[in-house]
């Protein structure tokens, strides 16, 4: 996924979770992206406002969000229903935008230019770019309406930040007895020789396959590098 794509998916969502930490604890707010370049993506926040604090103290954010809806409905179980979708977040480093910089952009490309009204007529309000981060788009079919499996990860990452890795991962310990790939209603699982792997675009995490194998050979990966790009 290019810069432009991450953006788009953000901005059909509208309105955003953004996540920080003030002093060891965990805040969130909803906040929304109003423009995209080569730089990152950009958001825009108050310098009397705590949000603004943590931003410059950490300078770090995490910003979530869900497509189409955030309702859940529920069969006559009572199980849960979830419409088909997807999820995305990304998290990262931020840093301040001064005023002009702001105006020089809005000047080559006109998604800038809400910005720079919103300052000018709002003084204390000021502009911040998500210049480095990862994340990922999690697309969900659970009902499989559309599809022949529940799931499709698409990582990211841009700014030249690493994409780090966290899953489940089938080791050489594999006896390649299938228990894993049965267990498994992601449809993740498939085989390599006598071994089984894992899809880490279809898995869940949802640890059916580190439940059921008999010689323990399902690893919990909590951080990994997978690679490094830019958008």
């Amino acid at each position: 996924m290019n810069i432009a794509d991450i953006y788009g998916k953000f901005d059909q969502i509208g309105s955003l979770v953004f996540a920080t930490v003030d002093k060891g604890i965990p805040q969130t707010r909803i906040a929304h992206l109003f423009a995209f370049d080569e730089d990152g993506l950009y958001f825009r926040t108050m310098v009397t406002k705590a949000f603004y604090k943590q931003l410059n103290e950490t300078g770090m954010v995490s910003i979530c969000g869900m497509y189409p809806t955030t309702r859940i409905r529920h069969d006559d179980e009572g199980m849960p229903i979830f419409e088909p979708g997807y999820t995305i977040r990304a998290t990262g480093e931020v840093r301040e935008i001064p005023f002009e910089t702001l105006k020089a952009k809005a000047g080559q490309n006109e998604m800038f230019t809400l910005g720079v009204k919103d300052i000018e007529r709002y003084p204390a309000m000021t502009t911040f770019c998500l210049h480095r981060a990862w994340g990922e788009v999690y697309d969900f079919d659970f009902e499989m309406a559309h599809r022949s499996h529940k799931l499709e990860r698409t990582r990211f990452c841009f700014g030249g930040q690493k994409m780090p890795f966290q899953g489940m991962r089938i080791t050489e310990a594999c006896i390649g007895c299938g228990a894993c790939l049965e267990a498994c209603s992601f449809k993740a699982i498939g085989r390599d020789g006598e071994s089984c792997v894992i899809d880490p675009s279809r898995c869940d995490v949802c640890g059916d396959c580190y439940t059921v194998c008999p010689v323990d050979a399902v690893e919990i990966v909590i951080e990994d590098t997978l690679e490094q790009g830019a958008a």
